[in-house]
């Protein structure tokens, strides 16, 4: 398996150096950490023109995504927060504005009238599921991977994380 990486490895395009213009790095360390950042950012880049076509933002679809597993149940903007990808957005300000663009529902909680319930609508479900049916396309990004390299970046993400 490692040498099947090996192979894929030596064919890369484009490597961060020129994509950045920098000739060497500190450590591989400093390398890692800026390469892990430009590709999240290339990545969400390519994600952001997709959605832009609904009008949302990649923070929104999350809380799409989060309150379409939720559903029938409503979820709490406490748990909007805890589940999002991006865990320094403002959960509150996204779902005012997906509220405004009228992709989901907001109830004051019976339980408390301090807390809002939040539900996607069926115009946010069928966002979504247009969005679904072009996922596919944003992936065939990942293509340049093999399953198995695939698999190993995953994993070695995960080790990161600790």
């Amino acid at each position: 398996m490692f040498n099947c990486c090996l192979l894929t490895f030596q064919t890369i395009k484009m490597k961060l150096e020129d994509e950045i213009k920098q000739k060497e790095f500190k450590s591989q360390q400093h390398k890692l950490s800026v390469n892990i950042g430009y590709t999240a950012n290339w990545f969400e880049g390519k994600f952001s023109k997709l959605l832009k076509e609904y009008n949302l933002t990649p923070q929104q679809y999350n809380i799409l995504r989060i309150l379409r597993g939720q559903n029938p149940n409503p979820a709490t903007i406490k748990l909007l927060k805890e589940r999002m990808l991006d865990k320094m957005s403002d959960a509150s300000r996204l779902v005012d504005n997906l509220f405004k663009k009228g992709f989901l529902k907001r109830e004051t909680a019976t339980y408390d009238r301090r807390h809002c319930d939040v539900l996607i609508n069926e115009k946010g479900l069928e966002t979504l599921a247009e969005i679904d049916k072009r996922l596919p396309d944003h992936e065939k990004l990942l293509d340049t991977l093999s399953l198995d390299e695939m698999q190993i970046l995953n994993d070695l993400l995960d080790k990161l994380r600790g």
